[in-house]
């Protein structure tokens, strides 16, 4: 899949917010500076659409980018560390587990992970919900660029070893992983209809 057409359409605070668009949606959620912004940035080829920040915790909103009149990211408020209250925190984790549970128009929820650490112990009780919650899934690998080469496939293979899913590389600098991550989102769409 070319993406040819891709643009922000609307934030919304809680899930009574969200609108419908009458599109399958793909949920990007991550721990908080993973870079789920900067994977929209870079699968759509446009600097700056969705906002990025080295601050964790910046995105409090869901936001949502159509792409192609096809598809719609909706990228969520990260989980784990935020400089933010307990109270804010609560309400974060709450309107994200409202929003994967009961909005009918996700078809996949795509987990993005730092491929530089261990998966961290937020990042499994993720997975284990989403398994536990039997929600369609996939993950990627971000940062591939700052880990050695050598090591990015033995990354991605310990990533599904462990977390039972299919995991793509990716990295923000080289638009070599984004073949296989639009394909998949393509997949995915054709078998809907």
């Amino acid at each position: 899949m070319k993406i040819t057409k891709a643009k922000f359409v609307v934030s919304a605070p809680s899930i009574k917010e969200c609108p419908e668009f009458n599109l399958p949606e793909f949920a990007l959620i991550g721990r908080s500076n993973v870079g789920k912004s900067s994977f929209i940035n870079s699968i759509v080829n446009i600097k700056g659409l969705a906002k990025t920040s080295n601050t964790p915790g910046k995105t409090k909103l869901i936001n949502f980018f159509n792409i192609n009149d096809a598809f719609i990211f909706a990228d969520l408020p990260g989980y784990g560390y935020a400089k933010v209250s307990d109270k804010t925190r609560n309400f974060w984790q709450k309107s994200l587990e409202t929003y994967l549970l009961k909005r009918n128009a996700i078809v996949s929820l795509i987990q993005i992970i730092d491929s530089r650490h261990p998966i961290q112990q937020n990042d499994l009780m993720m997975a284990e919900w989403i398994k536990y919650n039997k929600l369609n899934s996939f993950v990627i690998a971000s940062k591939v660029d700052q880990i050695k080469r050598g090591d990015i496939n033995k990354v991605v293979e310990n990533f599904e070893k462990v977390l039972g899913t299919k995991v793509f590389p990716f990295c923000t600098n080289d638009n070599y992983y984004n073949r296989a991550i639009t394909e998949h989102i393509e997949n995915i769409l054709s078998n809907l209809f």
